[in-house]
């Protein structure tokens, strides 16, 4: 197990302000990657995150690995509203979301901008200055979390990393795996067109569960979620949301082999219930580790 995750939603009952949490759990940990999946950037002022983003970052020791989107769907009718964002003339919320990323990306480069105070309250470097903290090499960390094929050739465009999670706008009519590995391929074209230097990483996010017991049966084993299914976020949006994986490990294995978008991944993200509590979703994911990973190979 290689990372901690955390997902970002507002107005739910929930922690909604990812970096006390990021900040706290990289002072107690030295290791693993810490992350989110997803923050919602029509919520974001770009320069504020950028300074809270940067503070994490140090303080865990460049182990921050922010997965960044235009939002999944909300609890509350725009939302964004109430933090004082809207979107300019001619844009939509998703079009404010990826502006905002852009402003993010930028100021993630640490290039100086602002113009220096003659009179400052504390002696400035010379030339304009950039936001502090600064963390070098947290711009390369940063993760798009795409629902279609075309913002996922736009994060490669910009270099960011993809994340394609368990729900996806169904463009083709096929199972969720397919179309997401379809997606990881525009990706990785847009991504080399582009011409960036560096390898960029890709995850997927799957529900697993290896019913080694009666508590796991009693809460996955009744069936139900062998299947994909279709719905619709809005009045003109079809989605495709994946299935769940919940099985005896030998079929699990069976089962996992043919996910052609993990295969196309190099990062597999569990998405876990906790609300069952830490020391079952610690039984969750030892399950996986012992009785799945390693006939996948997964390390």
């Amino acid at each position: 197990m290689d990372g901690a995750y955390f997902r970002v939603h507002h107005f739910a009952r929930q922690l909604a302000s990812p970096f006390p949490l990021l900040a706290a759990v990289g002072a107690k940990t030295r290791k693993i990657e810490i992350g989110t999946a997803v923050i919602d950037m029509r919520y974001e002022n770009p320069h504020y995150m950028a300074e809270d983003a940067g503070a994490a970052d140090l303080i865990a020791g460049g182990r921050l690995q922010l997965g960044i989107s235009r939002g999944s769907p909300e609890q509350v009718i725009d939302g964004w509203s109430y933090f004082g964002h809207r979107p300019r003339d001619g844009e939509t919320d998703a079009d404010m979301g990826r502006r905002h990323t852009e402003e993010f990306l930028e100021l993630l480069r640490g290039k100086g901008f602002a113009r220096p105070n003659p009179r400052p309250m504390f002696p400035n470097p010379p030339g304009l200055l950039r936001l502090e903290p600064y963390s070098e090499g947290l711009r390369d960390r940063i993760w798009w979390g795409a629902a279609t094929n075309a913002t996922a050739a736009w994060a490669a465009k910009l270099g960011m990393n993809l994340q394609t999670s368990t729900l996806k706008f169904d463009e083709s009519g096929e199972p969720l795996h397919i179309q997401q590995a379809a997606q990881i391929r525009v990706f990785r074209a847009a991504w080399k067109e582009a011409g960036h230097a560096r390898t960029p990483r890709i995850s997927v996010s799957r529900s697993i569960f290896a019913l080694l017991d009666d508590r796991d049966r009693t809460y996955f084993g009744r069936g139900g979620q062998e299947e994909d299914k279709i719905g619709f976020l809005d009045e003109t949006t079809r989605a495709i949301f994946g299935r769940s994986y919940a099985a005896e490990p030998d079929v699990l294995i069976e089962q996992l082999r043919k996910d052609e978008a993990i295969a196309e991944s190099d990062t597999l993200l569990l998405t876990v219930p906790n609300q069952l509590g830490v020391a079952y979703n610690a039984h969750v994911m030892e399950a996986i580790l012992t009785t799945v990973a390693p006939a996948l190979g997964w390390r």
